[in-house]
């Protein structure tokens, strides 16, 4: 997942620009972060004018009074600093794995840019310690389970304050250590929180996002993969090339299906495999009998719809994919904790922006978009194994003795229970709303529980899709290999070098743990236009 570059880049955090990319790379070590002067300043404004606030003795939630349904009982101004403590030890509460290092430290940074966007009146300390260790690689330790996502992550975000204050547990170098001590190592200092400072951490939709900016990432490579193994397919059985024709596609005018009916067009663009469609009629009718009233021909007038409805099954997927970046960059550079404090209008606003519906059902809905694209390669699997439909390929794609040899037999289980298992993560959790916090929390999001579902989704996806692409280099081995068009030649050559025909001598996992990470964790199909370009 490198950029590539000689020297590491550096986003600059201004509570307005950072993308979905960024919060991956950032959290995997690839680039930087910095923070920007101008929303330093802003910081600085709402910090001072929280202070004047608090100096003429009002009422602010969080602030001086206690949180939740106790917001009705007053903090002495005396205990105010030791109430943000208290609210971050009794708040981390989660249980279950850990939350990946890399993701712990995307939280971090999501946090940080919210803050630094200058509506949370937190100190400038407070940023300039989140940057030295989102830099320093210091990546509090995350339970996976607990956030309802409505008053924002506070388990979740309750975990990353524990670091920042230095108690309990971080990674630092892949070693998971006291929090105290992982910030020793890298030569920084725990944090006293100030007053307004412990709630401005944990009151907001950090984890949901980051979990969903991975989600995301992986998505746009999946769907990228998923137009090579349609283009493959194409070529495997010589599909009819009007399926593809744009102005099939012309006169049904999703963004999503013109996208990916030229993506894949372009790819297989060149082809000798492909069948025209004006050239069956005189072979079909040289087929048959003039006198017969119905005669048989073992030509297809049609694909079957994983081969020819590829466009308008993933139309919905991609557009899905543009619609959660849209709302997850959004969310990424919005203030979501409260109250809020904005000192240009005088006001010190209490409300509700720490709510993660709006990422809850933009996950939901990817988890949706993931389990379609699922569908769609599982059956195009099932379709080159079955040699009731695969066209004359070999049985399971076996190339030595059949019965003897099982092939791509046993691998098909892992496309099926792992297809199976997406779709019951496709459905959605963000309509789930159970009442929680002394029904303070009435209506809550699961927007963490569902990030986390399309996190999981994403990741099983993977499985299905790697297995497919060793199908088709497997069944590329047979046939229609010479014969390709310009953009899936190209694929299938560089493929090829890190593919060996599958013939029983291997461990068949072997090979999908190493083309799973050739697919995935490198640059090969981040831009598809290389290949026909």
């Amino acid at each position: 997942m490198k950029t590539g570059q000689n020297e590491m880049q550096v986003v600059h955090l201004n509570g307005e620009h950072l993308t979905a990319e960024d919060i991956v790379y950032i959290g995997v070590g690839d680039k930087k972060v910095e923070l920007d002067t101008a929303a330093l300043e802003r910081c600085q404004a709402s910090r001072a004018f929280l202070e004047e606030s608090i100096a003429q003795k009002r009422i602010i939630y969080g602030v001086n009074t206690s949180f939740g349904p106790m917001c009705n009982k007053i903090i002495n101004d005396d205990e105010i600093e030791a109430l943000q403590v208290n609210l971050i030890r009794s708040h981390a509460a989660g249980l279950g794995d850990p939350l990946k290092p890399y993701i712990a430290l995307a939280v971090l940074a999501v946090r940080l840019n919210t803050l630094v966007k200058g509506y949370s009146a937190v100190r400038i300390e407070l940023l300039e310690l989140l940057r030295d260790m989102i830099n320093a690689g210091v990546a509090p330790y995350i339970p996976e389970a607990g956030s309802v996502g409505a008053s924002g992550d506070l388990i979740h975000l309750a975990h990353m304050a524990l670091a920042v204050i230095g108690e309990g547990k971080a990674y630092f170098k892949g070693e998971l250590i006291t929090a105290a001590e992982a910030l020793k190592r890298a030569g920084l200092q725990p944090y006293r929180l100030s007053y307004k400072e412990g709630i401005a951490l944990i009151n907001g939709t950090a984890a949901m996002t980051a979990l969903g900016a991975f989600a995301l990432f992986g998505a746009k490579k999946l769907l990228n993969i998923a137009c090579v193994n349609a283009a493959f397919a194409v070529e495997i059985f010589g599909g009819i090339d009007d399926a593809y024709d744009m102005d099939l596609h012309g006169i049904k005018p999703h963004p999503g299906q013109l996208n990916i009916a030229e993506t894949v067009g372009k790819l297989y663009d060149g082809s000798r495999n492909i069948t025209k469609r004006e050239e069956m009629h005189a072979k079909i009718r040289e087929n048959g009998s003039s006198d017969a009233p119905v005669f048989e021909t073992d030509i297809n007038v049609q694909d079957v719809y994983s081969i020819r409805c590829t466009p308008q099954i993933l139309a919905p997927v991609q557009e899905a994919i543009v619609f959660v970046e849209n709302t997850l960059v959004r969310e990424a550079n919005s203030s979501n904790d409260n109250p809020l404090v904005i000192p240009d209008e005088k006001k010190v606003i209490h409300g509700g922006n720490f709510h993660g519906q709006s990422i809850g059902f933009t996950m939901d809905m990817l988890s949706m978009a993931i389990a379609t694209l699922c569908n769609l390669s599982e059956r195009r699997l099932n379709k080159l194994l079955d040699p009731k439909l695969n066209e004359g390929l070999p049985e399971h794609l076996i190339p030595g003795t059949v019965g003897l040899t099982m092939g791509f037999m046993g691998a098909q289980y892992l496309a099926t229970s792992t297809t199976a298992e997406n779709r019951q993560l496709a459905n959605p959790v963000s309509v789930n709303s159970i009442s929680t916090n002394a029904s303070n929390q009435d209506v809550v999001s699961m927007g963490t529980v569902a990030a986390r579902k399309a996190f999981k989704s994403v990741s099983n996806a993977k499985h299905i899709v790697t297995l497919e692409v060793l199908a088709d280099l497997q069944a590329l081995s047979f046939r229609n290999a010479d014969k390709m068009g310009r953009g899936t030649s190209r694929i299938y050559d560089m493929l090829s070098e890190h593919f060996e025909v599958y013939d029983n001598e291997r461990i068949f996992h072997d090979d999908l743990v190493k083309f799973r990470k050739l697919l995935f964790s490198s640059q090969l199909f981040d831009d598809l236009s290389v290949y026909w370009e």
